[in-house]
């Protein structure tokens, strides 16, 4: 185990009635490893338990909120990666399935929390780190900071499906078709997050709503947040999460998604993910991977 190994990737503090979750792995725009998840969503529980937190506030170190899952090392390997759900080359939906659902339901501690939960978002929420971000109660996020799920694109879907119930079809449709981000000011203007202030009033503007919520007594949080909550279980919301981690797999194992991670370990990562979010075609059924003078093309 190395010290990397051993240093926590979220870090918990509690102060003046308050839990502050911070994902702890800066050099990296706090990407998502095996370990973010099952951390994030024990230190959910540990502040459920803790009779002296009132509110929940996660936020990420450094310049970034989450760059999404750290693909980097699956991607590049190419043609039998022990992605989720692989063993030996084989790809096993259901086991992919349950270790997705599990990151999901980790990321949707927040949500089901009884306490409430407040992502305070600067530099990136992208991919992965959206999903996060949107399980939380209430967003608030610098005007600078983008916001979107380029995986839809190729190779991924949001599993927590937080897109439709936030948005609305239209505007989730306009987002999940096109694999776009949008600043600060856009998602707020949309109502996809609560409001977006100037970057250097981003912690000040937390800390008041956070402590405002903090004087009211844990009980009558639980209760309103359980009502308002049940609506959107009462829309699905658990049924349209599994099948989004369902699709999540497939995007994996697609011919698509095969030609996606090819492309990665011919090129690398970072020259896919380019490709990808700049929006170069994607074929059809895979196909022939780009050349050195395909990636040189404008």
């Amino acid at each position: 185990m190395t010290a990397d190994d051993r240093e926590p990737v979220v870090l918990y503090e509690v102060k003046d009635r308050k839990a502050y979750l911070t994902l702890n792995r800066p050099d990296r725009l706090n990407a998502i490893d095996a370990r973010m998840p099952g951390e994030l969503a024990a230190a959910v529980r540990r502040a459920g338990t803790d009779p002296e937190v009132h509110v929940i506030v996660l936020q990420g170190a450094g310049r970034s909120f989450c760059s999404g899952y750290d693909l980097k090392v699956y991607a590049e390997a190419g043609q039998g990666t022990q992605t989720p759900g692989q063993s030996d080359g084989a790809w096993d939906p259901i086991q992919d399935f349950a270790q997705m659902k599990q990151f999901t339901d980790d990321y949707f501690s927040l949500w089901r929390s009884l306490k409430p939960t407040i992502a305070k978002v600067q530099g990136h929420a992208v991919a992965g780190g959206s999903d996060i971000a949107l399980s939380c109660d209430i967003v608030i996020m610098a005007e600078d900071a983008r916001i979107g799920y380029m995986p839809s694109r190729v190779w991924g879907c949001p599993t927590t499906a937080m897109w439709v119930y936030r948005l609305g079809a239209e505007r989730a449709k306009r987002m999940l078709l096109t694999g776009d981000t949008i600043d600060g000011r856009t998602a707020a203007e949309w109502g996809l997050v609560l409001e977006a202030v100037p970057a250097d009033d981003l912690d000040a503007q937390v800390e008041a709503l956070a402590d405002r919520m903090a004087g009211v007594p844990v009980n009558q949080l639980a209760m309103q947040k359980l009502m308002i909550n049940q609506a959107y279980d009462n829309m699905g919301l658990h049924g349209t999460q599994i099948l989004a981690t369902l699709f999540d797999g497939i995007t994996r194992h697609s011919p698509e998604g095969r030609w996606f991670q090819e492309f990665a370990a011919t090129h690398g990562f970072h020259e896919a993910v380019k490709w990808r979010d700049t929006g170069r075609w994607i074929p059809d059924g895979g196909g022939p991977i780009p050349t050195a003078d395909d990636l040189a093309k404008d």
